[in-house]
């Protein structure tokens, strides 16, 4: 194990969301090495008190929080004797993302928010860190070819994805689209999913399904949005349509596996019938750590997990009837990136009205399915134009959900 000395040159770092989960546990590892990462910039746009928590702890030189939120955030930053330079809004967070001294950018934002940021830190040739995947549901044509275009680095961080990197050739690492050469006998990637609250639940349960019970995960800890998506596996659907880009590998070539103990993250199964996996114990700061240090290792802090304890490791096929959004996924992916784009936008619209007690978790799907139909096929060659399908699919979701409630 490499441990924090100077054969790593040290790293600037701006953290995309960082309140958040994924926030903390970057956080977690930069504090461990504090001679390996600075940490330049954070944004946050809700959580203020947590985000002069964080200013206060690492000192960053920026951060970037909702137009709205200036003035009192400038207020608690000088009443803290902070002088961190104020950004504002979208055009902070992409200021942010692109700064000269930013070398990594962790791109962990919620949701279709984190998009345009993303994609100016992939403009600007940055090394970004994707928890984000809507970048690549939304606009993974576009991501790859600024990436390519700009010599970015995209490093994946959903421990899935991370996984299937570790898994992969060094030679596919580093250039992905080698993936389909016949000399790296790649057949098959497999995504992990743990099957979420409702795993050995029926569907009328589902319908029955609480808030309370919905963001109750049975092994991660993360926000409300991307668990209630667990638990309808629509974030397992996102993450199938984000390994596709970032992998150049068809939805047909890409496998979703119900692993309820989430020791396995993720495999990649080859011609000669060996299957190659990646464990570990379910914390995020195994994935971030990985690729914070790429292509060297440091240490996580995750507790080390214990082969002499796992009794048993289960593979379960998904239920698509239960599940309905994982099979919406595949079906947006054969339709086209429009419809990636349209599914997206009406599940974070349908999630938010089940946690505001306007629909059942059940509904979220059927919702899904309605605006994925409307979807109309298009080029989409521009952030413009993909924002414009976004714009329209949550104004078809936010109609079903009035047809629901009429």
């Amino acid at each position: 194990m490499l441990s924090s000395t100077h054969t790593i040159p040290q790293k600037n770092i701006a953290i995309m969301g960082a309140t958040g989960s994924i926030g903390d546990s970057t956080l977690s590892v930069v504090s461990q090495h504090p001679d390996l990462y600075n940490v330049v910039g954070v944004t946050g746009f809700s959580r203020l008190d947590k985000l002069l928590s964080i200013c206060q702890q690492f000192e960053p030189s920026y951060v970037c929080v909702a137009k709205e939120k200036e003035t009192s955030f400038a207020q608690m930053l000088s009443d803290a004797h902070l002088s961190c330079k104020i950004l504002i809004g979208e055009q902070g967070l992409a200021e942010l993302a692109t700064l000269a001294e930013v070398d990594m950018v962790v791109a962990a934002i919620v949701g279709a928010a984190g998009l345009p940021s993303t994609l100016a830190a992939a403009n600007a040739g940055k090394t970004i860190l994707l928890a984000n995947k809507e970048a690549l549901v939304m606009a993974g044509e576009l991501m790859i070819k600024a990436v390519k275009q700009s010599n970015a680095k995209l490093l994946p961080i959903d421990s899935e994805h991370n996984a299937i990197f570790q898994c992969l050739p060094t030679a596919v690492q580093q250039q992905r689209n080698t993936i389909h050469d016949d000399n790296h006998g790649i057949k098959k990637l497999w995504l992990t999913a743990s099957g979420g609250p409702f795993l050995y639940k029926t569907l009328d349960d589902m319908k029955r399904a609480s808030i309370a019970e919905a963001v109750k995960h049975p092994n991660w800890s993360m926000g409300q949005k991307i668990s209630v998506d667990s638990a309808t596996m629509m974030n397992k659907g996102l993450e199938l349509i984000e390994a596709s880009f970032l992998f150049d590998m068809p939805v047909s070539e890409i496998e979703v596996v119900i692993h309820p103990q989430s020791i396995v993250h993720s495999m990649v199964e080859y011609n000669d019938g060996s299957f190659l996996a990646q464990l570990g114990s379910p914390d995020m700061r195994t994935p971030i750590a990985h690729a914070m240090a790429y292509p060297n290792r440091i240490s996580s802090g995750v507790e080390r997990l214990d082969i002499f304890k796992l009794s048993n490791l289960n593979f379960v096929q998904p239920d698509l009837e239960k599940f309905k959004c994982l099979g919406l996924a595949y079906q947006a992916m054969q339709q086209g990136s429009y419809a990636c784009i349209a599914l997206n936008a009406s599940n974070e619209i349908a999630v938010q009205a089940f946690l505001n007690g306007d629909i059942r978790l059940t509904d979220i799907a059927d919702i899904n399915e309605k605006v994925l139909l409307q979807a109309e096929k298009q080029p989409i060659g521009s952030l413009q134009a993909i924002l414009a399908v976004d714009k329209l699919s949550r104004e078809q979701a936010h109609q079903c959900i009035a047809d629901l409630n009429a």
